[in-house]
């Protein structure tokens, strides 16, 4: 395949190996172990759909290793509202990234590695790829005790889970990806993904929670560089090839044609939110002002990540109704997004009385409606 033939020539002249190996092999055959530069969840990303797209795998697998800086990745049939807490990640600006596989939502930061394995569709074999990880984390540290599951998760300890898993199935290429917590941050972890949006309805595949654990708890002289060398080994040595790490660029177009085209569509609200499973949320919030405690029902139906079907029950002394009437004409249609409701409803005051009593209970219900998303 001419694009695989350009990726070994520019690898050849670009790639800096972490061993003193000076290119790839001249034969076709046998695998092929990367690592992404780049710490970037939408790069990285970028790559394992390229690899998929573009490489000829029938005679060379292919294990890619990447880290990422603090990023929250859901499958491709989740609902993020539904995963993870979104106004704590815009807080502590944590980047939210939709997958192309299927599977449940994971936290990552340069605490976790991810291992990405590619194959032909018909050698994919996502257990064998556990055992290899499995066998490598054996041969570092004797003592671990860690296993592969029906599930295909690996647990410590018999408890502790310490990789999840999922995968992406083509036509004739497949990958595997999975996650390996050396010491990565539980507390932000636990944060951000638990929802605090309520009465929410979806049938999004839901994720499954579950006890963590890092791999530096059990033995603190660990590191994701000596747990990459020794998955990396252990890869070599049963495809047996030689043992080096070919380092990346994701960014770079000569390497792989098309990449950044392919960064900047993960990076699309319409490909991170847009493409959520049709969901509605049914909820109440009260809304204090002055002396009074007030009961706002909301009903809102969103489909491709904006409001299709609209209501707000309040009471009609409270505000107008054609106040009212108007936010709800505002939104329908509009992104279920905090910042597009923001700047909605700054703009709709100008039809409302020069009231400022009226503007205090308007701007108190919109910031309640923005709190929703």
């Amino acid at each position: 395949m001419v694009l695989q033939s350009s990726l070994k020539n520019c690898l050849q002249l670009s790639c800096i190996f972490r061993t003193p190996k000076a290119g790839f092999r001249s034969t076709t055959t046998g695998g092929l172990i990367i690592q992404s530069i780049s710490h970037d969840v939408y790069q990285n990303l970028a790559v394992e759909d390229w690899i998929h797209d573009h490489m000829n795998l029938e005679n060379r697998p292919v294990l890619f290793l990447w880290r990422n800086s603090p990023a929250v990745v859901i499958g491709r049939h989740q609902n993020p509202w539904q995963e993870c807490n979104l106004r704590l990640m815009r807080q502590k600006n944590i980047k939210l990234a939709r997958r192309r596989s299927g599977g449940g939502t994971v936290y990552h930061d340069l605490g976790n590695i991810n291992l990405t394995f590619f194959t032909t569709r018909k050698k994919y074999e996502r257990m064998e790829n556990l055992k290899l990880v499995v066998k490598a984390l054996k041969g570092l540290r004797p003592q671990l005790d860690v296993h592969v599951t029906d599930r295909y998760d690996i647990l410590l300890d018999r408890q502790y889970k310490i990789s999840g898993t999922a995968a992406k199935l083509g036509g004739t290429a497949a990958y595997h990806h999975c996650t390996l917590l050396c010491n990565a941050d539980k507390f932000v972890l636990s944060s951000v993904l638990r929802s605090p949006y309520r009465g929410l309805k979806s049938n999004a595949t839901p994720s499954v929670p579950a006890s963590v654990k890092n791999l530096f708890e059990e033995d603190p002289s660990l590191t994701c560089e000596m747990l990459l060398d020794a998955i990396a080994e252990e890869y070599a040595a049963q495809h047996q090839i030689d043992h080096h790490i070919s380092l990346i660029n994701p960014a770079d177009e000569t390497m792989l044609p098309g990449i950044n085209n392919k960064t900047k569509e993960l990076q699309t609200w319409e490909w991170v939110y847009g493409r959520t499973p049709k969901f509605s949320i049914s909820t109440c919030f009260n809304l204090v002002y002055q002396d009074s405690v007030l009961d706002v029902k909301v009903d809102m139906d969103v489909k491709h990540g904006r409001i299709e079907v609209c209501n707000i029950d309040l009471p009609e002394q409270w505000l107008p109704p054609a106040l009212c009437s108007e936010l709800v004409k505002s939104l329908t249609g509009s992104k279920f997004c905090p910042n597009e409701t923001t700047a909605l409803t700054t703009t709709l005051p100008r039809v409302c009385p020069q009231d400022s009593e009226l503007h205090s209970r308007w701007n108190l219900l919109c910031e309640n409606m923005t709190m929703l998303m």
